[in-house]
């Protein structure tokens, strides 16, 4: 459907300063429905009124086409009506909340009401003292509305849009916020407890970190505490606008079984590097494992490199985790004969990798080095070189393990921790290094990165 200009009104009326939507019934209609359904939108924009107008007039479309359909059950009817009133109240909470005056307020809060009475319905009877009575289910639903609208029961996610449109993270990090919140509204609805803020106490999130691995179907600590952690950072950003009053999942985690030493990930020995570098892989797969192992760059930002990221003598890596910027790395001696390969006759924005486009759907959570890391594995294993421990899902030995290879040749190379993490993207340790440093000059993160030796390679 077409938009509407701004001067359009069609199912349009003024009611007091107000806009409301006007719905004519059809006239064998008009006894069961009287001659017009209109439902207010709180607004005394026409603008805005007809951006809103259509999802209103398709809900009030809705009501006559149910009037023609008295085969419908009851409850369907209900149930299409409440999800309908709850997105409306959410509307008309939003916009109550942006009210710039007290004036402003009231004009909501009067639309809020007069749609309650459309959804409470005409009184089925009068009760004592002459109190309208309504039907029960329609009352209720009225009730739920008023308190959703007007503030007193808020959605646990209704904010949530506006937390993610101000949350710079990447698209796999906000598919995991969103399926946090999906297993907590239907962790609520299976344990009937309500699904807004004001029901939510740090005993309802304890309960819901014991019934976790059952709405996940896994039991890895890792897994499950990456849902905790998505609700408390968005708990978080409510407490810090005053929507809750405390962030009930902070400090809230599972707690990982402890490890022993042969189950952690770790490096790859020489042995395993020698068989990984001189095995029969692709060249692009060879090009990949060596600048992973003489930068400790992690495989995507490897992959994704352009031409124009590889020159000067330095590699310029797009950031990973909680990086603030792109991470400049000298380019090891080592690498100068395949950068140079691989940037031949090609342009600026080409890729250094061609070979991994990555996926072709534009709104895939894959990273571009999805292909690039599955083919790594088939080779490793391929050539032998594997580490499972029974309960493990992964192996102990993956491409990560040439960046713990670098950083462990580094420091057994007598590199100062700080320079290496630096390097490397983690995080500095302590306030001197991690606050006030700007970081180690490029030719001090030289001497780091050429301390690093690959393994003797020739064959005997």
């Amino acid at each position: 459907m077409p938009a509407p200009s701004s001067a359009d009104t069609k199912y349009l009326e003024v009611h007091g300063s107000m806009w409301r939507v006007v719905v004519t019934v059809p006239r064998r209609l008009q006894r069961k429905l009287g001659t017009k359904l209109k439902r207010p939108l709180g607004t005394d924009s026409l603008r805005e009124a007809n951006r809103l107008k259509w999802d209103v007039v398709a809900e009030l479309k809705a009501v006559i086409e149910q009037a023609e359909r008295p085969d419908m059950s009851k409850d369907a009817a209900l149930a299409t009506a409440r999800v309908k009133a709850m997105e409306e109240a959410r509307r008309l909470s939003l916009q109550r909340n942006a009210a710039f005056d007290l004036e402003q307020r009231h004009k909501i809060d009067d639309a809020i009401e007069g749609y309650a009475e459309v959804l409470a319905g005409d009184p089925v009877e009068v009760g004592e003292h002459g109190h309208p009575v309504f039907e029960p289910e329609r009352d209720a639903l009225a009730m739920e509305f008023l308190a959703v609208a007007k503030g007193k029961r808020t959605p646990i996610d209704l904010h949530h849009k506006k937390y993610m449109s101000m949350s710079q993270v990447k698209p796999r990090t906000a598919a995991d916020d969103k399926r946090a919140l999906d297993y907590l509204k239907d962790w609520c609805a299976r344990n009937g407890v309500s699904a807004h803020l004001q029901s939510m106490t740090r005993r309802e999130a304890v309960r819901f970190c014991d019934d976790l691995p059952g709405l996940v179907g896994k039991t890895d600590p890792a897994t499950l505490n990456k849902y905790v952690s998505r609700l408390s950072v968005y708990w978080s950003w409510l407490e810090n606008r005053h929507e809750v009053d405390l962030n009930i999942w902070r400090g809230r985690r599972l707690k990982k079984p402890a490890q022993t030493t042969d189950q952690k990930e770790r490096p790859f020995t020489d042995a395993e590097m020698k068989t990984l570098l001189l095995g029969p892989a692709a060249q692009a797969m060879h090009d990949v494992m060596r600048i992973g192992a003489l930068t400790g760059a992690r495989l995507d930002p490897i992959v994704c490199l352009k031409v124009k990221d590889c020159q000067n003598g330095t590699f310029v890596f797009k950031p990973q985790k909680k990086e603030p910027g792109p991470r400049l790395c000298p380019i090891h001696p080592d690498l100068v004969e395949i950068i140079a390969r691989r940037s031949e006759g090609k342009e600026d924005t080409d890729d250094i990798f061609p070979e991994w486009p990555g996926p072709k759907k534009s709104d895939t959570l894959r990273e571009r080095s999805f292909k690039t890391s599955n083919q790594f594995t088939d080779y490793r294993r391929e050539v032998g070189v594997d580490d499972q421990k029974e309960g493990k899902r992964r192996s102990l030995v993956n491409f990560h393990s040439f960046r713990r290879w670098f950083i462990t040749k580094a420091e057994q190379a007598g590199q100062p921790e700080s320079t290496i993490a630096a390097v490397v993207g983690h995080k500095r340790k302590g306030m001197t290094f991690g606050v006030y440093s700007a970081g180690p000059l490029l030719e001090q993160a030289r001497q780091c990165v050429e301390a690093v030796k690959l393994p003797d390679l020739t064959v005997a």
